[in-house]
């Protein structure tokens, strides 16, 4: 069977309940589908768990599903995230090393829940209660325990006020570098993109050597287009992607009633989509077949 070829923009960058989303996979969907969107690729954080729920609806909903995760990664002490696009799911090395971060995420988290406990009424059945099964557990889901518990009007209010690493709760987790992580997902068949590389923190330590080591190493481009960039840092990333024949790519960001952005405020054009899909041997898109 001929694949059917994929020509539609899409928002590349979106989460589930599987990380720190507020809709399971089939209403992601659905909101994509609201939304208007051709075109939505699922980015949980270190997980691929939600790829067959999100497939189904992207089937039932006539909708072009980019599976993908957003794999931890750290420069120094800054996260610098790298989005994984169609890579394979059973990939023996990227599995591995998901996995080392995950179980180092729930450490981190139940550290950082004994510290607040001390000063906060909090427990660890209040973080479990936030999150669904086989979750990544990360700060978003503390957030919205501190949230159930009345210390903190919202997640963005928590993260601002206790989960902020000045108020002393903070534990970092392990993640490799970004080198490190855009070499498993090439050899996983997948297609990397630094996402949000404008934000303040990463920013900072996206020096151009940097970039064009990861540009050596099968980095594919740059989410040039997302909200939490700073608007100063976007002419600097154009031009670099310009500079290592990098592409850029536009995305939400969607974590539903986790973060205010909205889902497909930000998009990749449809040529990008193309090429994506074109380069990864990893896994297919879900394109359904056109209505008869």
């Amino acid at each position: 069977m001929v694949e059917a070829p994929v020509h539609v923009a899409a928002d590349l960058h979106a989460h589930s309940t599987v990380s720190d989303g507020t809709d399971a996979p089939a209403e992601l969907v659905e909101a994509a589908v609201r939304a208007g969107l051709e075109g939505l690729a699922i980015t949980d954080h270190d997980s691929t768990a939600g790829w067959a729920e999100a497939s189904a609806a992207a089937h039932r909903h006539g909708v072009v599903l980019i599976p993908g995760m957003e794999l931890s990664t750290r420069v120094q002490f800054a996260s610098v995230h790298v989005l994984a696009y169609l890579v394979d799911p059973d990939d023996e090395g990227l599995l591995a090393e998901t996995e080392r971060i995950r179980e180092s995420r729930l450490t981190r988290a139940e550290k950082i829940v004994r510290r607040i406990s001390a000063d906060y009424d909090l427990t660890w059945d209040d973080v479990l209660a936030q999150t669904t099964d086989g979750a990544t557990i990360g700060r978003p889901h503390i957030a919205d325990a501190l949230v159930a518990r009345g210390h903190a009007a919202t997640r963005s209010e928590a993260f601002a006020g206790i989960l902020h690493w000045r108020s002393g709760y903070a534990q970092p987790h392990y993640a490799p570098d970004p080198l490190t992580g855009i070499r498993l997902i090439r050899a996983a068949g997948g297609v990397p993109v630094l996402a949000h590389p404008g934000t303040r923190g990463a920013e900072g330590v996206l020096t151009d050597d940097r970039l064009r080591r990861f540009a050596d190493a099968g980095l594919f481009g740059l989410e040039v287009d997302h909200p939490e960039n700073t608007e100063a840092s976007k002419p600097r990333l154009r031009a670099l992607a310009a500079r290592y024949g990098l592409a850029v790519t536009g995305s939400s960001d969607y974590h539903g009633l986790g973060k205010a952005n909205r889902i497909g405020e930000h998009t990749t054009p449809a040529d990008v989509v193309a090429r994506i899909v074109a380069e990864a041997t990893g896994a297919r898109p879900i394109v359904p077949a056109p209505a008869a």
